[in-house]
C-alpha cells in the first residue's frame, strides 16, 4: 500500500513512513495501524530470510495490538503519539508472550510472562511490538551471530557483518522492518551497528532509559533507539526515557520532550564542537577520516564552531577489558560444565581471562575509570559536544569477531571510539555521514555531557536534515552490495 506523506507530494509506501507520517495517516483515516503493521510484517517476510534480523516474529500478537490501536484511533482516543507504530525489541529484553533466548543455547524457549521497562512503556503507549531482533550470546561482542539464531547480515552487502550487539535492530531499521527498534549498548552495541548499516543510533545518559533485570555489565549498559530518523528516536525516547522504580540505576530528570532543543531551522548556531578524529588512539582509516572530517566542515556551515582538538586522555582499552572480562566471568560462574559446552567459544575465552584478574586489578580499573570521567567532565566545560568517527573501519566479513588479517585480539581493538563513553556514561549517537568507495556506510559520533542528551539530539537532527541519508532498497540475490536510494 502507498500513502501520501504529510511531508512530501509523492506517494510513499506505507512501510517507509516514519512515525509522524503514520500518526497523520491514522488521524485522517487514510491508513490504519493494521495496514501499517501488515506492511512491516511484509518487509520482515521479504528480507528476513536473507539478513536474519528477527529471531522471533509475533504475527498474531502484533495484528491483535494493531486492531486494538485501530479501534482507538477510530474512536478518536489514541493512547499517545506512538499508538499503532510498529516496533521491535532486542532479544536481551523481556517482553511478555515472547521468548528471551539472549542468543544462547543455555536459555530455554519458554515465553516470558512479563514486560521489562522498555516493552512496558511502549505497550502502554500503544506501540505494536512485532517481535525480537537478534543479538550475539548475551550481547558479548560487536558482531551479531550466535549458535541459536545463526549469522545476521549487513543489508548493504550480505557477506558482511552489520556489527553488534544490536545488529538485528540496526538491520531492521535499515530495511523498514518496523519504525522503532530498541537496542542496548554496553560498549558500542547501538552505535557500531548503526554506523555499519547507515541508520541513526542513540544511547542516552546512563540511567535515563531504564532496564530490568539489570545487565551483567550493569554500570556500562544503556538502552536506546535505532531508527531511520532522529524524530523517530525522539518519539521513542519520549516514551521509554522515563524513571522506573524497578531499575535500581534509573534516575529522574529526563526532559519532558527529548527534542526540546531541536531547532526547526536546522541551525547549530552557538554550539561549540570539539572534533577529535583520533581520541587518543592510533586507529585510522583515511577514507573514513576524510568522510568524518568533511562532516565536521558541514557542521560549521550549519553554524557550529568546530575546533580540531584531542583531549589528553590515557587509553581506556585495558580498563574496559578488565571490567568486561570480569563481568563475563561473573555471568558464567554458576553455569554447569554442560551449559558451558553450549557457549560461544569466544565468550568462554574472555570469561576465563576475566577469572585471572584480581580484586586489586578491578579496583585499579575503577580508579582509572573515575579519572577518565573527571577528565571528560572538565573537557566538556569548554565544549558542548565531541565529534569522532563512530567506528574507524567499515563493515567486514561475517563469521569473524575482528577484521580478518588484522591481527587483532578482540572486538575492543576495532571499536576505540565507542566504549570510552560507556565508561563515562555520557549520551552518544551514531549519525550516517557518507559511504566508502565500495558503497559501505560510514558513521560519525556525537557525544555530549551527562544529562545533556537534548543537545546531542539537536545536533544530530540538524545534520541529518541538511544531509539526508540513503538506505538500502533491495538485496542483491548474489549477496553483493545492494542498491540504495
Amino acid at each position: 500500500m502507498t500513502a501520501t506523506s504529510s511531508n512530501t507530494d509523492t506517494s510513499t509506501p506505507l512501510a517507509e513512513c516514519d512515525a509522524k507520517t503514520l500518526r497523520a495517516l491514522y488521524e485522517s483515516g487514510r491508513a490504519s495501524p493494521v495496514e501499517a503493521t501488515r506492511a512491516a510484517l511484509e518487509q520482515i517476510e521479504r528480507f528476513n530470510g536473507e539478513v536474519n534480523a528477527f529471531c522471533h516474529v509475533d504475527h498474531d500478537g502484533a495484528l491483535k495490538a494493531a486492531r486494538d490501536s485501530e479501534s482507538r484511533w477510530q474512536q478518536g482516543e489514541p493512547l499517545g503519539p506512538l499508538d499503532g507504530i510498529p516496533a521491535s525489541m532486542k532479544d536481551l529484553s523481556e517482553v511478555a508472550g515472547m521468548p528471551v533466548r539472549d542468543g544462547s543455547l543455555t536459555t530455554g524457549g519458554g515465553l516470558c510472562d512479563h514486560d521489562g521497562p522498555p516493552a512496558q512503556f511502549l505497550r502502554e503507549a500503544g506501540a505494536v511490538l512485532l517481535g525480537k531482533t537478534t543479538t550475539p550470546e548475551f550481547g558479548w561482542k560487536a558482531t551479531t551471530d550466535s549458535r541459536v539464531t545463526g549469522i545476521t547480515r549487513n543489508p548493504w552487502n550480505t557477506d558482511l557483518t552489520p556489527g553488534g550487539s544490536s545488529g538485528g535492530a540496526a538491520v531492521a531499521a535499515a530495511l523498514n522492518m518496523g519504525v522503532l527498534h530498541q537496542g542496548g549498548d554496553s560498549g558500542g552495541s547501538i552505535r557500531i551497528p548503526a554506523a555499519f548499516t547507515g541508520v541513526f543510533g542513540f544511547k542516552s545518559t546512563f540511567g535515563w532509559v531504564p532496564q530490568w533485570p539489570p545487565s551483567t555489565m550493569a554500570s556500562l549498559s544503556h538502552i536506546g533507539p535505532l531508527t531511520r530518523t532522529v524524530d523517530d528516536a525522539i518519539a521513542m525516547l519520549n516514551v521509554i526515557g522515563r524513571f522506573h522504580g524497578h531499575d535500581y540505576f534509573s534516575v529522574p530528570g529526563q526532559p519532558a520532550n527529548w527534542g526540546e532543543q531541536c531547532d526547526e531551522a536546522g541551525r547549530l548556531d552557538g554550539l561549540k564542537i570539539a572534533f577529535c578524529p583520533a581520541l587518543g588512539t592510533a586507529a585510522r582509516d583515511d577514507e573514513i577520516s576524510h568522510c568524518v572530517g568533511r562532516a565536521a566542515h558541514q557542521m560549521e556551515k550549519l553554524g557550529a564552531q568546530v575546533d580540531r582538538i584531542e583531549p589528553e586522555v590515557e587509553s581506556s582499552l585495558e580498563t574496559y577489558r578488565i571490567l568486561w572480562a570480569t563481568a563475563s566471568a561473573t555471568q558464567l560462574a554458576d553455569m554447569t560444565p554442560q551449559q558451558k559446552e553450549l557457549l560461544d567459544p569466544g565468550l568462554l575465552e574472555i570469561a576465563e581471562w576475566g577469572r585471572a584478574f584480581s580484586a586489586v586489578d578491578l579496583l585499579r580499573a575503577q580508579t582509572t575509570r573515575t579519572r577518565l570521567n573527571r577528565h571528560m567532565d572538565h573537557f566538556l566545560d569548554s565544549y558542548d559536544l565531541i565529534l569522532t568517527p563512530s567506528v574507524p573501519i567499515a563493515a567486514f566479513e561475517v563469521g569473524h569477531n575482528v577484521p580478518p588479517g588484522s591481527g587483532m585480539r578482540d572486538w575492543m581493538e576495532w571499536t576505540p571510539f565507542s566504549y570510552p563513553f560507556n565508561l563515562t556514561q555520557q549520551p552518544a549517537a551514531s549519525v550516517p555521514c557518507g559511504f566508502t568507495a565500495s558503497g559501505l556506510p560510514i558513521g560519525l559520533q556525537l557525544v555530549g555531557a551527562r544529562f545533556d542528551d537534548a543537545r546531542v539530539l539537536r545536533a544530530c537532527r540538524a545534520y541529518m536534515t541538511a544531509f539526508p541519508p540513503r538506505f538500502p532498497e533491495r538485496l542483491n540475490e548474489s549477496r553483493n552490495r545492494v542498491s540504495g536510494y
